[in-house]
C-alpha cells in the first residue's frame, strides 16, 4: 500500500509538557483518515510539524516518501494544503480576491483556475461580498478554498466543522466527499466529533496523550461496532446450542446476555428455548458508536 504520510517515533516537548509521545501513524494515498482524540491529545501539533510550522523534538517523518530532515520535503509539501486551527484568509476580501492573493503568493501565473475553484466549494455566486460577513460555513469553505490553490493531491484539515450550524456540517461534509471521490484527493481530518467522522473516514486513527492507540479501516472498525440484537435470557448456554443449530454468528456476553449478530426469528428462536427450558426475558438492537469505541481504548475517565 502506499502512504502519503508516515510518522516513526514522533516527539513534540514544549519545555516540561509533552504534546507528542512517540506517534507512529500511516494515512494510505486516496483515504479519508479521520484524525480521531479528545481536544489536548495532540491533533493540531501533529498537523504543525507536517505543515512545517514547527520542528520535531524527535522522530521522523516523511510526506510522499521525503523525509522531514531532508531537502525534497519543501518539493513534498507543495502537494499539500492544509486549514490549520482557523482559515487563512482575508475578511476584508471577497472570495475571488482572497484566491488572487493566494495565487500570487504561490507564483502562479494566471487566475484563470479560480472560477471553478470557486464553484468546487460552492461560494461562485458571492460576488464582490467580503468574507467578513460570510456564513462561518462560508469561511470555511473559503479557508479549503485557500488551500486547494496550487492543486494539491493531499489535504489536511483541522477541525473543519467546529461551531458549524447542521447545514454547515452538511455542506463541509459533501464537500470533503467530492474533493475524495471526484479530484482523488486524500484527505487527512483532525476532529473530537465522531459521529460526523463515521459519514466520512476510510480509515482511522485513534490518538491519546501523543501517541496513537490504534489504526483501522473503517471496515475494521464497522466489524467491531457492527450492529446486533442483544438478548437476555435465563440461559446462554441453552442459547448457543440453539444458535450453533442455526448457523447464526453471536458473542455470549454473560450467563444471560448474548449479542446475535444477525436478525433471527424471534418467534422461532423463543419457541426452540422453551423446548430447553430457556425464557427470553428482553431482546433490543444493539450496536457500539465510534465515541463510545473510542472511549473503550483510551478509558472512560479521562472524558466525563
Amino acid at each position: 500500500m502506499e502512504y502519503v504520510l508516515k510518522t516513526n517515533q514522533l516527539c513534540k516537548r514544549y519545555r516540561s509538557f509533552t504534546a507528542l509521545n512517540g506517534l507512529t501513524m500511516q494515512v494510505p494515498k486516496g483515504a479519508i483518515y479521520g484524525f480521531v482524540g479528545k481536544n489536548g491529545a495532540g491533533k493540531t501539533t501533529l498537523i504543525r510539524l507536517i505543515c512545517g510550522l514547527q520542528h520535531p523534538t524527535s522522530g521522523e517523518f516523511e510526506l510522499y516518501g521525503a523525509k522531514h530532515s531532508d531537502k525534497a520535503i519543501a518539493n513534498a509539501r507543495r502537494r499539500m494544503g492544509a486549514v490549520v486551527e482557523t482559515p487563512a484568509i482575508y475578511s476584508e476580501m471577497s472570495a475571488v480576491d482572497n484566491l488572487k492573493q493566494q495565487y500570487r503568493i504561490l507564483g502562479m501565473p494566471s487566475f484563470d483556475g479560480i472560477p471553478e475553484l470557486l464553484k468546487l466549494v460552492g461560494l461562485e455566486n458571492t460576488g464582490r461580498k467580503c468574507a467578513k460577513n460570510f456564513s462561518l460555513g462560508m469561511r470555511q469553505r473559503l479557508g479549503i478554498a485557500v488551500a486547494l490553490c496550487g492543486n494539491p493531491d493531499f489535504l489536511v484539515l483541522d477541525e473543519p466543522i467546529n461551531g458549524l450550524d447542521p447545514q454547515g456540517i452538511i455542506e463541509i461534509r459533501e464537500l470533503i466527499l467530492k474533493l475524495n471521490r471526484e479530484q482523488k484527493i486524500t484527505v487527512l481530518i483532525s476532529s473530537h466529533i465522531l459521529d460526523e467522522l463515521s459519514r466520512l473516514a476510510t480509515h482511522y486513527g485513534f490518538i491519546d496523550s501523543g501517541r496513537i492507540v490504534r489504526e483501522m479501516s473503517a471496515k475494521e472498525l464497522e466489524a467491531v461496532c457492527r450492529k446486533c440484537v442483544r438478548l437476555n435470557v435465563t440461559s446462554t448456554k441453552a442459547l448457543a446450542n440453539v444458535l450453533d443449530g442455526m448457523g447464526v454468528d453471536y458473542k455470549i456476553i454473560d450467563d444471560q446476555i448474548a449479542d446475535i449478530y444477525a436478525k433471527p426469528n424471534i418467534t422461532q428462536l423463543t419457541l426452540a428455548l422453551a423446548e430447553r427450558g430457556c425464557e427470553v426475558i428482553s431482546v433490543e438492537e444493539h450496536d457500539e458508536s465510534l465515541e463510545s469505541f473510542y472511549i473503550s481504548l483510551v478509558g472512560g475517565e479521562k472524558h466525563e
